[in-house]
């Protein structure tokens, strides 16, 4: 049940950060000495091994991407070494939309020198590459599109946040019973149905409850109901963020989070926040399917990526029509 509530703390903290660093000048953006690696397509100094950068795309896809003002993040939220929970979020500044794309933890991904089942998922990247590695296979998954900056997330935050914004209304759909005595602490969620304000922790009651006890009682069509019931509860969250009280949000969220925009700069774009529509948020899942898979004689679950799918996708996030791009191979 901590699956949803991780989607949402980062999905939250991703609109906050990364609207209000939408026009960001990707030079002046301060980066750890830990992560002083190069940080994207967006560092005008072309930094790091990819020589490429200075050149001039021949393919369409990559000519939308050069030529776009989009600021794309990483957001992780962490389970020791791991990253057990990954999403990609792509800010338009001049059409003010975002789009958030959540990358399942059992993505595969190999990495020559590992060859064990365990770690041939994305979630094991961190432990091995920290945040770059992180990006550069979110990026290679992707189709090449960068990743400028990331955000890791203290599961904790989201209960501050909720707080500081006074709460979030939503219409609970059932009356949502459970109590699991080996959580630690023991978990109990007694929520009852109907509209009313959720504080932090009867919020974070409410992401993570899919069932009753005994199963009785709960969304009809399981995930796919907690994934909406998820996503309009964030919605409901951001457009009362969308107020004076952003900057307090934004102070609140800087204390859980680990991010490479500092915490002065994200409070001066805080101002453009007013006006965004909750609406032009798009939040989908990265296309592919679940497949087993058996290395050194372990099989385990997998989730395997569809280029052709994502690359569909991409270009339509970067606006790149299908036609643009047959044009280009009868020209070829």
């Amino acid at each position: 049940m901590k699956h949803f509530l991780k989607i949402f703390s980062i999905a939250f903290i991703c609109f906050l950060l990364a609207v209000g660093a939408g026009v960001y000048t990707y030079s002046k953006i301060y980066v750890p000495s830990e992560e002083q690696d190069d940080i994207g397509q967006s560092d005008k100094d072309g930094d790091g091994d990819n020589s490429s950068k200075n050149e001039e795309p021949k393919d369409p896809f990559q000519k939308a991407i050069a030529s776009s003002k989009r600021v794309n993040f990483l957001l992780m939220g962490m389970e020791g070494p791991r990253s057990d929970t990954m999403i990609f979020a792509s800010y338009d500044p001049k059409e003010k939309k975002v789009d958030m794309i959540s990358i399942p933890r059992d993505t595969y991904y190999y990495t020559k020198g590992y060859e064990n089942a365990d770690v041939r998922k994305i979630n094991a990247v961190y432990g091995r590459s920290k945040t770059e590695g992180s990006k550069k296979a979110v990026e290679e998954i992707l189709g090449q599109v960068p990743v400028h900056h990331y955000i890791m997330i203290d599961y904790k935050g989201v209960e501050a946040i909720v707080n500081s914004i006074g709460g979030v209304e939503v219409d609970v759909p059932f009356h949502m019973e459970y109590f699991d005595p080996k959580d630690v602490p023991p978990l109990r969620i007694d929520i009852p149905k109907g509209k009313q304000l959720l504080k932090g922790e009867q919020a974070v009651k409410f992401l993570r409850f899919r069932h009753n006890n005994d199963m009785t009682v709960g969304y009809p069509d399981g995930d796919l109901g907690r994934i909406r019931a998820q996503q309009q509860f964030l919605k409901s969250a951001i457009k009362k963020s969308l107020s004076l009280k952003i900057i307090n949000v934004v102070n609140t969220a800087f204390d859980h989070v680990k991010t490479d925009v500092k915490l002065t700069e994200a409070l001066g774009y805080a101002a453009g926040l007013i006006g965004f529509d909750a609406d032009n948020i798009s939040m989908i899942t990265l296309p592919g399917k679940d497949e087993y898979r058996t290395y050194n004689k372990v099989k385990l679950s997998y989730f395997i990526h569809d280029p052709d799918k994502i690359k569909e996708l991409m270009m339509g996030i970067y606006n790149v029509q299908e036609e643009v791009i047959e044009e280009n191979k009868n020209n070829d």
